[in-house]
């Protein structure tokens, strides 16, 4: 079993990062473990030398049979997106020494305050859905790699019109060849930097703000049969139902539009949407609509249940179109529901209706139905008239819970 393994977070500097304590417990030690650039800084190092990579979990085995005393190194503050996280988990009688952060570095050389910003990396990650997390933030910190560049970053925020961001980018802090600057979006696309920087994003210009209820009209649709969407006042209601949480993962089946998926993501932020279109001139309305909303969905072009294989399993499911599959699409999307899930699907007529009811009592989900009539009011000279919508069931269903659930719930 490890003991005695300390976690000491080392600048871009190397020793200079560090105190006199650290040092000494690092030339103390008998296994030194890290990335290739820190243990660099310690080329006199008596002891083993462990490099970082490949299999993490293979690593912690190996440290977990260690009888020597042990110091790994990490870049920064080994809690903020580093190892120390992994590490304590893993491994017993871990002691955590943080450097500076680069984020506390880089808002220092802005002279501004982080407390207020929001923070997130894209550094060995998917840049997917940044889009929808940082929308309307005042300052926004990103850690990056080579692939999610400074550059990849502008270029991806300018696809979704966030021209209201400057960015101040900060290359090899505290290091020989440190340099910060600002830059417009424009300008950062051409740009190139260090693999090792920091980006933050500060608003100059107020953006555009969209609450729940975007009007149907700012939605782009299929011409001229205008009107393939689901109405503002019906999708408000079908939202609601959906009981989405800020990282909740959704499905929109038969999207269209994309109304219904774009309004669930901008409150799943910090979760992820998936949706299916059997149209492709409506697959392209729907792309078009969540650059201009903002959202990073997940867009394909078939005809549910086909193409669900490739979507993460959901929390929410809502359905505006089956395409004749009904019974097969609902075992499969009961299937793949997560506990406490839900599925919202809308009918137009009493045949969809009664085979959406059957169903879902077939795979074993109860369900609570909705007949919505609504009117809008319309001018008639200088008065008001009153036009009605199509009158829609919106039918919620969840998985029946069994006896056993009933009396835990009772506890």
């Amino acid at each position: 079993m490890s003991r005695n393994v300390k976690v000491i977070g080392v600048g871009d500097n190397g020793q200079g990062s560090l105190l006199p304590l650290y040092i000494k417990w690092i030339n103390e030690s008998e296994v030194l473990v890290g990335g290739e650039r820190n243990l660099a800084f310690f080329p006199e190092y008596k002891g083993e030398k462990i490099v970082i990579k490949g299999s993490l979990p293979e690593l912690m085995s190996k440290l977990q049979k260690e009888e020597r005393s042990i110091v790994i190194l990490a870049s920064g503050d080994p809690l903020f997106y580093g190892i120390g996280g992994y590490v304590e988990k893993k491994l017993e009688g871990v002691q955590i020494y943080p450097a500076v952060s680069s984020i506390q570095l880089a808002f220092a050389r802005m002279g501004e305050s982080w407390h207020d910003a929001y923070i997130t990396s894209v550094h060995g990650r998917s840049i997917k859905g940044l889009a929808q997390r940082i929308d309307g933030k005042d300052k926004v910190a990103l850690l990056t790699d080579e692939t999610n560049s400074p550059s990849a970053i502008a270029a991806y925020l300018l696809s979704f019109g966030m021209t209201e961001y400057r960015a101040f980018v900060a290359e090899n802090l505290d290091g020989a060849e440190e340099r910060c600057g600002w830059y417009d979006l424009d300008q950062l696309v051409t740009a190139t930097f260090s693999p090792l920087n920091v980006v933050i994003l500060k608003k100059q210009v107020p953006g555009p703000v969209w609450p729940l209820g975007i009007e149907d009209d700012q939605f782009a649709q299929r011409k001229p049969d205008k009107g393939l969407i689901t109405k503002k006042e019906i999708r408000v209601l079908s939202i609601s139902q959906l009981a989405l949480q800020v990282d909740s993962v959704v499905w929109d089946i038969g999207t269209c539009t994309g109304s219904i998926a774009i309004e669930a993501a901008r409150i799943a932020r910090e979760g992820a949407v998936f949706a299916i279109e059997k149209n492709e001139d409506d697959l392209q309305n729907c792309l078009e609509n969540s650059a201009k909303f903002r959202v990073d969905l997940t867009a394909v072009h078939g005809r549910a249940p086909k193409g669900l294989d490739v979507f993460a399993d959901p929390d929410a499911i809502f359905i505006g179109g089956s395409g004749g599959e009904m019974q097969e699409l609902l075992e499969i999307c009961a299937a793949r529901l997560k506990p406490n899930g839900r599925i919202v699907l809308n009918a137009a007529t009493i045949e969809t209706l009664y085979e959406a009811d059957k169903t879902f009592e077939k795979v074993g989900f109860s369900t609570q139905i909705s007949l919505v009539q609504v009117s809008r009011s319309k001018p008639i000279l200088h008065m008001k008239r009153f036009d009605a919508l199509n009158p829609i069931y919106i039918i919620t269903a969840q998985r029946k819970q069994t006896d056993m659930e009933g009396e835990k719930g009772d506890e």
